[in-house]
């Protein structure tokens, strides 16, 4: 068995008591003070997690545009420097390789941020498809640190560590500045639902603790609390955001996955489009479904079978858990087509037990 590799952050988390597991090959925090106290921190003041695990590539050179926009199902012609675009790469036969953001940092360089436990796959399967075109990729994982500061009190405590003004990046963009003496890129993204910053600075020449402590420092104020994967899920769940080897996997395809959104088929050719324009045609059998249990004793958990109210198989939960904002079971999972619309009861088995749900459209928690 491989050692698992630690971030920069480790020694802090340690010294700080978090619960250390196994996350895709990373020894990552899953919690510190617990994950009910860390989730309600970032949904009503601010939590800081170390989502340094996360892959980094660089595309750059004359030809990164066209590798990105055959690579990806997104329109990567919309975007301009500064602005940050949620997509996705696919197989040739419509498997969802991963999803991903891709920063577009000039005209010809771009930042594709990925999923911890996908990078190799993801990084050998550009390679592949660069084979045509001859931009220039650099994984640069193992040297960026990434730390996520999410809550409604995080521009207060940020702006006291930044001359760049933080009200000014808007949902889904990004600025290069200093933040606590450090050269970042600040990106108004997250995982969260809440409004936050995603830091991303390199490793050589920097301090990352020095970074960590003084975000803690100036956090002290405005309850901010250290948060680990555990509270990570939680939060993402209550938003329905999809995770990849949960919810999306190379045995989904973007339309049943609910990404249509995000599948520019006009925008030209790209990687995986004639299998999915072939599913678009047939139509989706099975859809990825959120939905809510009326027992709060029924907690849902990934795998466990969906079936109608007379017990017919017609799914299976892919993640689920407590909403410790609702105070429900909550969850996502592939329901047949005719059986998804919103409003419509189903069952969970619960160890054998039916137990009633109704579909929704996620978000679950519903955000101002």
């Amino acid at each position: 068995m491989s050692e698992l590799k630690r971030t920069p952050f480790f020694e802090v988390h340690e010294a700080a008591g978090a619960r250390l597991i196994d996350f895709g090959g990373f020894e990552m925090p899953v919690q510190y003070r617990g994950i009910l106290k860390e989730h309600e921190a970032v949904r009503s003041a601010a939590g800081m997690f170390d989502v340094s695990h996360m892959g980094e590539i660089m595309v750059s050179g004359t030809k990164s545009p066209d590798l990105i926009q055959y690579a990806t199902i997104n329109d990567v012609s919309k975007l301009v420097p500064g602005k940050i675009q949620y997509s996705a790469m696919c197989y040739d036969d419509g498997g969802i390789v991963d999803d991903l953001l891709v920063y577009m940092l000039s005209e010809d360089a771009y930042m594709l941020v990925v999923n911890a436990s996908n990078k190799d796959k993801d990084l050998a399967w550009l390679l592949r498809l660069n084979e045509q075109f001859g931009a220039d990729i650099e994984d640069v994982s193992d040297s960026m640190c990434l730390l996520a500061v999410q809550g409604p009190a995080t521009e207060a405590i940020l702006q006291q560590l930044t001359d760049v003004n933080l009200a000014e990046i808007g949902f889904y963009t990004f600025k290069t500045g200093k933040l606590a003496d450090t050269s970042m890129i600040i990106s108004a993204t997250g995982y969260t639902g809440e409004r936050g910053f995603e830091l991303y600075f390199y490793t050589s020449g920097n301090s990352p603790t020095a970074v960590w402590n003084a975000i803690i420092q100036a956090g002290r104020l405005h309850d901010l609390m250290p948060a680990g994967l555990g509270a990570r899920d939680t939060l993402r769940l209550e938003m329905g955001y999809a995770l990849y080897g949960n919810d999306i996997s190379a045995e989904t395809n973007p339309l049943e996955a609910g990404l249509g959104w995000i599948t520019k088929s006009a925008k030209g050719d790209f990687a995986g489009k004639k299998a999915i324009e072939t599913v678009r045609e047939a139509g989706i059998s099975r859809t990825l479904t959120g939905f809510t249990t009326i027992d709060k004793r029924a907690i849902p958990r990934s795998h466990y079978a969906i079936t109608t109210p007379d017990g017919e198989k017609i799914g299976e939960v892919t993640s689920g858990g407590k909403s410790p904002s609702l105070g429900v079971g909550i969850g996502m999972g592939y329901i047949q087509k005719n059986y998804a619309q919103p409003g419509t009861t189903i069952c969970i088995e619960v160890r054998g037990t039916l137990y009633e749900a109704i579909t929704q459209r996620p978000p679950f928690l519903k955000k101002k």
